[in-house]
């Protein structure tokens, strides 16, 4: 069974990847101008996996 911490967990992973999906996309596919908007809204993932991570034990 899964309690909070494992769900805020697997929460935390799935938005860094994400992230760093979003990051990569910015980075390598799209180079013009929409991509500054592609890694904005991946470091945007990366700090909310933050919050999740730090809500960990605390929920």
């Amino acid at each position: 069974m899964m309690n909070k911490n494992t769900v805020l967990g697997w929460a935390t992973f799935i938005m860094i990847l994400m992230g760093l999906l979003l990051v990569g996309l910015g980075a390598f596919k799209y180079t013009e101008v929409a991509g500054y908007g592609f890694a904005a809204v991946g470091v945007g993932f990366f700090a909310i996996a933050w919050v999740f991570n730090a809500l960990k034990g605390r929920v």
